[in-house]
């Protein structure tokens, strides 16, 4: 089940008695959390009806002792267990999961990794409650993820903007989520975000990142890729070596695969790179300027490179003369 869905049941104060949350990505749990601690009782019920316990310092018998104790003063009781994964006897809790109480929300709150679900405790909880598995949003979906979420809150966003903010935050969506959310606080509802909205108040230059290195790159533009990698060097933490390295792998995988693509129409294309539609057209044109043999030299230049950039065979480079060797390697 989506976690929309799942946050939109507990506004509507449709509940269930256990909220299994496990999973790589942690902010999909927190929102679920949040929703139901926001939702599942008034502020004032709270001192006698919540119970709030970390995996490191629970105790089974207790804390299951609690959720069956019966609300004081109010319609049920609320007990979450954060950071489940530090829970040592978290397999203590298939007893009650077998017989929960109707008045009790039990909350478990598994980060970070997905729970083993081989287990017995999980499939009760299934069985007697809601198990929600937490994944992270993959690469090639975040820029479609980052226009949803801005839709959500009210806002437009260009497919640039979003291309921006997920090149240079990647797939941590709290952070995506608090960089926008800064962004609500300084531009009006209904605003279509750009570029020079995320310039000017997030810091990511329009003009010099790794989504604008690819460009110049897909036109063999070096002129344009010099600029890019001396603004690098300038300010490290806008392009460090590495990440450099990595998209840049990324980009020529990805022309490599329109090359043996068997259908090569753009819906095809942005399925096989998995990339959104309007990047297709980009892509295309790079790969009619790197045929297959360039494309593997460049592959192996990277290589080259991503060791360098490690310290083997190189004594002396900083990163910034690597970057600016190697880019003049893969465009010459």
């Amino acid at each position: 089940m989506d976690h929309k869905l799942i946050i939109k049941n507990i506004k509507q104060h449709q509940f269930e008695k256990i909220y299994f949350l496990h999973g790589e990505e942690p902010f999909f749990i927190d929102a679920i959390t949040d929703a139901i601690v926001e939702n599942a009782m008034d502020d004032s019920e709270r001192d006698f009806n919540q119970t709030i316990v970390y995996g490191k310092e629970c105790e089974a018998g207790a804390i299951i002792a609690d959720a069956k104790s019966y609300p004081m003063m109010g319609e049920r009781r609320l007990v979450i267990i954060k950071e489940a994964q530090e829970f040592k006897d978290i397999d203590l809790l298939e007893s009650y999961f077998n017989n929960p109480v109707d008045t009790t929300i039990f909350v478990i709150c598994y980060k970070h990794k997905k729970f083993d679900t081989r287990k017995k405790l999980i499939k009760v909880a299934a069985a007697n409650g809601l198990v929600f598995l937490s994944e992270k949003v993959r690469d090639y979906k975040l820029v479609d993820w980052i226009s949803s979420y801005a839709k959500e809150v009210g806002y437009q966003i260009t497919p640039k903007a979003a291309m921006l903010l997920a090149e240079f935050l990647g797939t941590d969506i709290s952070r995506v989520v608090n960089e926008l959310d800064k962004l609500s606080i300084l531009i009006e509802k209904g605003t279509a975000i750009n570029e020079v909205h995320i310039e000017e108040n997030i810091g990511i230059s329009k003009d010099y990142n790794f989504f604008e290195l690819a460009n110049a790159f897909a036109e063999r533009d070096y002129l344009k890729a010099s600029k890019i990698v001396n603004y690098f060097e300038k300010n490290p933490k806008m392009g460090p070596l590495i990440p450099v390295i990595s998209n840049l792998f990324g980009y020529h995988t990805k022309l490599m695969r329109i090359h043996f693509a068997k259908d090569k129409s753009p819906a095809a294309l942005a399925s096989v790179l998995g990339v959104a539609p309007f990047l297709v057209a980009q892509y295309t044109k790079a790969a009619k300027i790197y045929n297959p043999k360039k494309l593997a030299e460049n592959i192996a230049i990277l290589q080259e490179y991503d060791l360098k950039s490690k310290g083997i065979d190189n004594s002396s480079s900083t990163d910034g003369e690597l970057m600016k060797e190697m880019v003049y390697r893969l465009m010459n």
